[in-house]
């Protein structure tokens, strides 16, 4: 069932971002994202529940912007991030949103996969991008209407 993140949510995600990136949002940046930014929409992922993923997105009238998507690892590979980012653009769609974007690391060969089968195209790229390492980002950008 998706969700709109609460604040008791935190801990879960917050021990799944450091388990699965290598560059992390920090509380701050959730609690900004949830309680003071007008643009964000923040949500989690539940089954019998247990968080299996969560997602973010800005809308700012007509765009989209996807912010994070992140799945428990012990959930990969089952179609749960998938399902995550259909509901997200279906948000999106119901939003009169006419572009979604995100950004994505250009050695994530897994998640530009997953993008690219919903309909995501390669637009631009971000140079030194990631503060960690300064990996590049590709910008990708799916049509909405």
């Amino acid at each position: 069932m998706l969700r709109l993140m609460k604040e008791t949510d935190l801990p879960i995600v917050l021990e799944l971002e450091e388990q699965l990136f290598t560059s992390t949002w920090k509380m701050d940046d959730f609690l900004y994202e949830m309680n003071e930014n007008p643009f964000s929409q923040m949500f989690v992922w539940e089954e019998d529940s247990e968080i299996v993923g969560y997602m973010g997105i800005w809308i700012i009238f007509e765009q989209a912007q996807l912010t994070n998507l992140a799945v428990n690892k012990k959930y990969q590979g089952k179609g749960y991030g998938r399902k995550l980012l259909e509901m997200g653009i279906s948000l999106c769609q119901e939003a009169s949103c006419e572009i979604m974007t995100l950004e994505v690391r250009q050695s994530n060969v897994v998640a530009k996969s997953l993008y690219q089968s919903c309909g995501f195209e390669k637009v631009s790229v971000k140079k030194d991008y990631y503060q960690d390492n300064h990996e590049d980002a590709d910008v990708m950008m799916k049509g909405l209407i």
